[in-house]
């Protein structure tokens, strides 16, 4: 069974994450759900005749509210049977282009260089559906890969209301373009039902997102949800069909990567018969740490390891 859900003021949440929040939809263990997003306040719709809002996004703009952060979320949507520490393996499928436009923009004491473009700028992209094309308006051409920068589960209760803008234990805006089609993403459960929700869609984007956006767009996931019982994850990690990632969010980055690599040790230890101290040096000879975004507050790293490399070792 496949369920389908469109971005409407009564399927979307407009910048946070939180564990009182109702499903919008139930769905059994292993079943697929195809959710689409929209992206963009009043501010970021374009003015080119040739680039089209979709009604979807007008109507969550007239009115849904925004609160804490800026990204339209669709969703959540519950799993029957999860209950906290579990985890959802999320099998993302297929990811589309569901606009012919996106934006991009960098405001003042923002971004990776804060100092050197202390000023706000935006701009609007074109985005060829049919050939997966990215129209820059500087004449550059981009081949789309697009992904969702914030997957996420419900927060811890405790937490209370989360904002989207910060990664944390729950996922959200991971922002790591390694989560396209064919990958799977593992989110920790903290909450009944566990509450998945995705948006913050991106046609593509370079590891470090350094200006602050990648380009902001509305997208349609593929997604089939399975339940892990009793996984007690403490932060999301991914598999693609040739890597093990994992990831770590912190305000400092060397902390983030020291996290992000500790992680990977233990997984490492926990899949195959190396002690840490040789996962520890098998990471420097096989694993490459990655900067993941440098631009919402918590910095991300993750953590790429060939799965081929793990086999060998395999317990």
């Amino acid at each position: 069974m496949t369920q389908t859900i469109q971005p409407t003021p009564a399927t979307v949440h407009w910048g946070y994450f939180d564990a009182k929040q109702a499903p919008i939809a139930t769905i059994e263990p292993g079943e697929t759900v195809v959710m689409t997003s929209v992206s963009g306040n009043q501010d970021h719709l374009p003015t080119d005749a040739s680039m089209t809002p979709r009604p979807e996004l007008l109507a969550v703009i007239a009115s849904v509210k925004p609160d804490l952060g800026p990204h339209i979320l669709t969703g959540p949507v519950a799993v029957r049977g999860a209950e906290p520490g579990d985890a959802l393996r999320i099998e993302i499928q297929d990811v589309q282009l569901a606009d012919d436009w996106g934006y991009m923009l960098f405001r003042p004491g923002m971004g990776t260089l804060p100092d050197d473009f202390d000023y706000f700028r935006r701009i609007h992209i074109g985005l060829d559906r049919t050939n997966n094309i990215v129209k820059t308006p500087w004449g550059i051409t981009l081949k789309a890969q697009p992904f969702f920068g914030v997957m996420g589960t419900a927060p811890k209760p405790e937490v209370g209301r989360a904002s989207s803008t910060m990664p944390s234990h729950f996922g959200g805006n991971i922002d790591n373009k390694e989560l396209g089609a064919g990958s799977v993403l593992y989110l920790p459960v903290w909450t009944v039902g566990g509450l998945f929700s995705c948006g913050d869609g991106h046609a593509v984007q370079g590891d470090g997102e350094v200006c602050v956006t990648a380009v902001e767009t509305g997208l349609t996931g593929t997604f089939k949800i399975d339940l892990v019982k009793n996984a007690k994850l403490e932060a999301p990690y991914a598999e693609t069909k040739d890597h093990l990632i994992t990831m770590a969010f912190d305000p400092d980055l060397d902390e983030a990567a020291r996290i992000a690599l500790r992680r990977m040790v233990a997984m490492i230890v926990a899949r195959t018969t190396l002690s840490a101290e040789d996962a520890y040096m098998l990471c420097s000879l096989a694993a490459d740490v990655r900067v993941t975004q440098l631009v919402n507050i918590e910095k991300s790293i993750h953590v790429v390891l060939p799965l081929d490399v793990i086999a060998q070792a395999k317990r």
